[in-house]
């Protein structure tokens, strides 16, 4: 079956289920008779902007990023404000840390962004570290970071 139609069918199943974990998510597609691995779902996760929230009868559930023109939407805004603690950075490396499951929540938005300076990011648990092209554009860039959690 095609990505598309793929992707489609994981909205429709986050939309009605509480999914926590991409292995979750795998054994739902695989039983409506898509054949996919947890590679493929990690890559639709991204694609898809999925993100984590706290859900009802379970701790965490995937949600969808509402966009408007790729614009970051007001709830993600207000998702990092709450689940940023610090942000702090040394060189070209900048360090948010979050409340504990909230790294990739924090890394989805910051991607969201698209601010030009960084290079890239990677997401914990709770923390999320982000590389930024050059010492000099790191505190430019914390600072950008920091107006969306004030």
């Amino acid at each position: 079956m095609h990505r598309n139609a793929r992707q489609q069918k994981i909205l429709e199943i986050i939309a009605t289920k509480e999914i926590d974990t991409q292995e979750e998510l795998c054994s739902e597609l695989n039983k409506l008779n898509f054949n996919v691995t947890q590679a493929t779902i990690s890559r639709d996760i991204k694609d898809l902007r999925l993100y984590k929230i706290t859900g009802t009868t379970k701790k965490y559930k995937y949600a969808c990023l509402d966009s408007d023109d790729d614009s970051v939407s007001g709830r993600m805004k207000n998702l990092f404000r709450e689940c940023v603690q610090t942000i702090t950075y040394a060189n070209n490396i900048i360090v948010v840390k979050t409340m504990r499951g909230n790294g990739s929540t924090a890394g989805t938005f910051v991607d969201s962004l698209q601010i030009k300076e960084i290079i890239g990011s990677v997401a914990g648990d709770d923390t999320l570290l982000i590389v930024v092209d050059n010492n000099e554009d790191t505190p430019v860039v914390a600072e950008k970071l920091r107006e969306y959690i004030i």
